[in-house]
């Protein structure tokens, strides 16, 4: 009975005992959505500082893999998010655009840190520097700071995984805020 209340309690469906056992029962969609939150691979590229508290996220203190983020990618093809952590240079514009358009639908990105949200503090006036990756893909969430705590990446993966969960499209979750 103890596992039925858990499963009940983390599952979208409804759960119908019957005397030789559970049927779980769902919309569709709604499993789809709690399957795709759960199981977010993250597609690294970090380009400077904020790398470092990206690395800090799969560590043993802040343990990202309980939240279902644990198979972080180095190819574009088996990811879902990418998180972008740090600065943008107009020479890595095009990798960027390139690793985007090779990841599979559905896909989020997640922009890190004051360098890839607006050019950064120190490059800003730079001619080198990309202005803001929503200049060259269409980013999903934004995480201020420079660099963000661990726990900013946290809350926005979280943050993503909810609005999955929802069944919010990309517009809906680019359009809504962090919460």
């Amino acid at each position: 009975m103890e596992n039925v209340q858990s499963l009940e309690e983390s599952f979208p469906g409804q759960v119908h005992e019957t005397p030789g056992g559970g049927i779980v029962l769902s919309k569709l969609d709604d499993l789809v959505n709690w399957a795709r939150s759960n199981s977010l691979w993250p597609l690294t590229f970090a380009t400077s500082c904020c790398g470092i508290e990206m690395m800090a996220v799969a560590s043993s203190k802040y343990d990202f893999s309980r939240f279902g983020f644990e198979v972080a990618r180095a190819t574009p093809r088996q990811a879902d998010v990418i998180i972008i952590a740090g600065t943008i240079v107009n020479k890595m514009a095009p990798v960027l655009k390139r690793l985007y358009d090779q990841m599979a639908d559905p896909k989020y990105v997640i922009a890190m840190g004051a360098c890839a949200i607006s050019g950064g503090p120190f490059f800003y006036n730079t001619y080198s520097v990309v202005k803001g990756a929503d200049h060259v893909i269409p980013v999903d969430v934004y995480i201020a700071g420079c660099p963000p705590r661990p726990e900013a990446l946290l809350h926005a993966l979280l943050a993503l995984q909810h609005k999955i969960k929802l069944g919010l499209t990309r517009e809906q979750i680019r359009n809504s805020g962090t919460e």
